[in-house]
C-alpha cells in the first residue's frame, strides 16, 4: 500500500516569526564562559569556553550523575569514618549515621557538602579513587574530552578539570534525568541529624533560583585556586537554557545577563501535547468507516527567534484495512521548517476496528459439513 502525504492536512503553523528586539551579547567578568540552548545544543556564546580549568564543586554534578545512575534514591547508607570532617563545606555527618541516597544527594547538591560527597563515593564504589575512576568513565561516555575527576567533590588537584563547554554537556546530559533535575531545582528541605536528634535544613547556595525567573539549578562552586564558579539552567516558554562560567567574580550578573540574552534569541516554535494533533483515515473491512487517529506522544521544537515558515505533514497510508487496534502505528506527523524536517511524531489509531466476517465459500461450507466429529 503506498504512502501518502496527505497535502490537504498539511497546515502552515506558522508564517515567520514576529520581530523581536534583540539583546547584544552581554559581556562577563568571567575567565571563561559558555551559553548553551539545552534541546539542541547550540552555543550562543562563549568565551575560552575549550580551556581546561579548575571547577571546584561544579564537580558534583558528575558526583550526582553517577550515583544517580548506578544507586537506589531509597538506598540506605551508612556514614563511614572516611566522610567525617571532609574540608571545605559540610553538613558535618557522623560515623555510623544512616541517611538514604536521596538525603545524601540534596546535601550535596543544595549545601555543597563535601562530606556527603565522600560518603557517596564510598556507597558507590567502595573508595575515592575507584568512584573518580566511575566519573572519568562517564565523562568519556557522554563525550567530554576536556574533563578529568580525582574526586567527587572538587577540592582542588592539578589533575582536576574540566571547561566551561563540558560542563555545560554535562548539565544538558544530567538534566534529561528526572530526579537530578528535581534536586537540583529545590531551594530548601530537611534531613534527619543522626536518626532522631533533630534535622539538618538544607538551603540551596545557588541564589538563581530565588531572583531569576525560571531558574531550575544547577550548581555553584568556590575555592580560592578556582575562584567563583556557576552553572545555571532556566526555563521559560518551553525553552531550557544551559549558562556556565568559571572565575567569575560577578557570575550572579553574569548568568542573569547571559539567560536574558538566549532567551531573547530563541523560542518554542512548535509545541503539541499528546492528541492535539488529529486526523481521521478511511478504514475498508470494518463496519468503522473511518478511524481517528492522535499523537500519543508530546512534540516540541526551539528554534531561533528569526526562523522562516513551518509547517506540518501528515504522512500515513490512503487508507487502513481492517482489523485496527487502538494505539496501533498508522503514520506520522513531520514539521518542517524552510523545507528542512525538524521534527516527526508517531500517529496511532484511537480506537478499534474489527473486521466484518468474510462469508464462507461453497467449498469451505463443504469441507465443514464433512469433516469428522469431535
Amino acid at each position: 500500500m503506498k504512502k501518502l502525504c496527505l497535502a490537504a492536512m498539511a497546515a502552515v503553523l506558522l508564517i515567520h516569526a514576529i520581530p523581536v528586539n534583540v539583546h547584544a551579547a552581554p559581556g562577563v567578568s568571567a575567565h571563561a564562559a559558555v551559553l548553551m540552548e539545552a534541546s539542541s545544543g547550540d552555543v550562543l556564546m562563549d568565551t575560552r569556553a575549550h580551556q581546561r580549568l579548575p571547577m571546584a564543586s561544579t564537580t558534583k554534578i558528575m558526583t550526582a550523575l553517577v550515583a544517580l545512575e548506578h544507586c537506589d534514591l531509597a538506598q540506605s547508607v551508612k556514614i563511614s569514618d572516611q566522610a567525617v570532617g571532609v574540608e571545605g563545606s559540610s553538613v558535618y555527618l557522623k560515623a555510623g549515621e544512616i541517611l538514604t541516597m536521596e538525603q545524601l544527594l540534596c546535601a550535596l547538591m543544595l549545601e555543597s557538602a563535601n562530606d556527603a560527597a565522600a560518603a557517596i563515593a564510598i556507597a558507590v564504589a567502595g573508595d575515592i579513587e575507584s568512584f573518580a575512576a566511575m566519573m572519568n568513565e562517564t565523562a568519556a561516555r557522554i563525550g567530554l574530552t576536556d574533563t578529568h575527576f580525582t574526586n567527587p567533590h572538587g577540592l582542588d588537584n592539578a589533575e582536576h578539570y574540566s571547561s566551561a563547554y563540558d560542563l555545560a554537556i554535562l548539565t544538558r546530559y544530567a538534566l534529561q534525568n528526572p530526579d537530578f533535575a528535581r534536586i537540583v531545582s529545590t531551594y530548601k528541605m530537611n534531613i534527619p541529624l543522626n536518626g532522631d536528634e533533630g534535622i539538618r535544613v538544607l538551603i540551596n547556595h545557588n541564589k538563581m533560583l530565588k531572583y531569576y525567573d525560571g531558574a531550575i539549578g544547577v550548581k555553584t562552586g568556590y575555592t580560592k585556586r578556582c575562584g567563583r564558579c556557576l552553572v545555571s539552567a532556566a526555563t521559560r516558554d518551553g525553552v531550557t537554557m544551559i549558562a556556565v562560567t568559571l572565575s567569575a567574580p560577578d557570575d550572579w550578573r553574569d548568568h542573569t545577563a547571559m539567560l536574558d540574552y538566549g532567551f531573547s534569541l530563541y523560542e518554542c516554535a512548535v509545541s503539541a501535547q499528546p492528541g492535539e494533533i488529529q486526523c481521521t483515515l478511511p478504514c475498508l473491512g470494518s463496519l468503522t468507516e473511518e478511524i481517528r487517529v492522535s499523537n500519543h506522544e508530546a512534540v516540541s521544537v526551539v528554534l531561533p527567534r528569526d526562523h522562516g515558515e513551518i509547517t506540518r505533514v501528515i504522512e500515513a497510508n490512503r487508507y487502513l484495512c481492517a482489523p485496527v487496534c487502538a494505539s496501533d502505528t498508522v503514520g506520522e506527523a513531520v514539521f518542517f521548517c524552510d523545507g528542512k524536517e525538524i521534527a516527526r511524531v508517531p500517529l496511532t489509531a484511537d480506537e478499534d476496528a474489527e473486521a466484518i466476517p468474510r462469508a464462507k465459500s461453497r467449498w469451505e461450507s463443504l469441507q465443514e459439513f464433512f469433516a469428522p466429529k469431535k
